[in-house]
């Protein structure tokens, strides 16, 4: 029997590693043929060898550029009419805008569009309407479109993005699951002497970096706590410049930057916290469960679904001072937080694990 060839299309390759990841070698095992499409780089062509998969560069710029779009769609409808796929999966707005009109007119068997979350949630105006028209045509244009949580499903019903029978959720969410053989609960080994929440992620005001920056001014008389941040600093939702000096500067706050083991980091967390405005389905959030800390998050479209109330995490509303409450809360009550973040361990075992996803993949998506 031959084997069945999958073509996965993303924007940028720095996507890869969450949204695909492990699936490259554990479907590649099975006898899949993987293929990834995306913007050129270094970072593609190392990962490729790493994870035994090939590659179609095409560049796929992030904004909308009618010219280049249409030249890449056109080039990728080539290489797909030529190799002949049975599968193309597209991600995110711009990869699935090209990968789902390139498959859709090489007349692709299998045409999937994973949807990591909704942009124009945070936009207004022409912007807004323009990105719901994109996310509408990709719709059309798939056979099925994996929504990455039971609330991004509802949006897109009540916007109707795209025909609701096409519409998936692979368990209770997510896109790539869980490898809990790399997040799972260590001893600490750093900053011993102080109560730290921590967050992963990018330093964007999308993310509520300035709310939670802001929410130290509430958080004066606990001499033991530190922030500690983890992630890039955003080049499109830039934050203000009071907000990074604070970043950079403050007594309570650690920034790290990027780093290349996060798993690591999460252990040297009592507490995490994601006061986003948006999200698709935030991994980190259970990437954090499964080291066994609380989560405190928010109640926005994606994270509403990433934790169970009062048993795994909390909810903040997103301003300073909630915010701060919600710190407050998991700082005065050590045996709350330690309780919350077994039970998230377990709630990440039981229905997030990478095995639980990838059988969820093979049976709904790629059969």
């Amino acid at each position: 029997m031959a084997k069945c060839k999958v073509l996965h299309v993303v924007s940028v390759s720095f996507s890869l590693k969450y949204f695909i990841g492990n699936q490259f070698i554990y479907f590649n095992e099975k006898g899949y043929d993987f293929t990834v499409s995306c913007s050129p780089s270094k970072d593609l062509f190392e990962y490729a060898e790493k994870m035994n998969f090939k590659t179609f560069p095409v560049n796929i710029s992030r904004s909308i550029n009618p010219l280049q779009d249409i030249l890449s769609i056109y080039k990728l409808y080539r290489f797909i009419k030529k190799e002949k796929f049975d599968v193309v999966i597209s991600h995110s707005p711009k990869g699935g805008l090209i990968g789902m009109f390139a498959s859709y007119f090489a007349k692709t068997p299998k045409r999937i569009f994973f949807r990591h979350g909704l942009v124009f949630e945070t936009l207004t105006g022409v912007k807004k309407q323009l990105m719901i028209l994109v996310e509408k045509l990709i719709g059309f244009c798939s056979h099925k479109v994996v929504n990455v949580s039971y609330s991004i499903e509802n949006l897109a019903i009540q916007l109707q993005l795209n025909d609701v029978s096409k519409n998936i959720i692979l368990g209770k969410g997510t896109c790539n699951g869980i490898n809990d053989n790399i997040f799972y609960p260590r001893p600490r080994t750093e900053f011993k002497d102080k109560t730290v929440v921590g967050f992963v992620g990018r330093m964007t005001k999308d993310k509520g970096i300035t709310e939670l920056i802001n929410s130290l001014d509430y958080l004066n008389d606990y001499e033991d706590f530190l922030l500690l941040l983890i992630g890039p600093f955003d080049e499109r939702d830039v934050l203000d410049d009071d907000i990074i000096t604070k970043i950079k500067t403050h007594p309570k706050i650690k920034y790290l930057g990027e780093v290349k083991n996060t798993a690591y980091y999460y252990n040297q967390m009592d507490v995490f916290i994601l006061p986003s405005y948006r999200e698709g389905f935030p991994t980190v959030n259970l990437e954090a469960a499964s080291s066994s800390l609380p989560i405190i998050t928010t109640m926005s479209t994606g994270c509403v679904d990433s934790i169970i109330e009062n048993e795994t995490g909390i909810f903040t509303e997103i301003d300073s001072e909630s915010i701060a409450k919600a710190i407050i809360f998991y700082l005065d009550n050590k045996e709350e937080r330690i309780k919350h973040g077994l039970n998230g361990v377990k709630f990440v075992t039981e229905n997030f694990s990478e095995s639980i996803i990838y059988n969820q993949i093979e049976d709904k998506l790629l059969q």
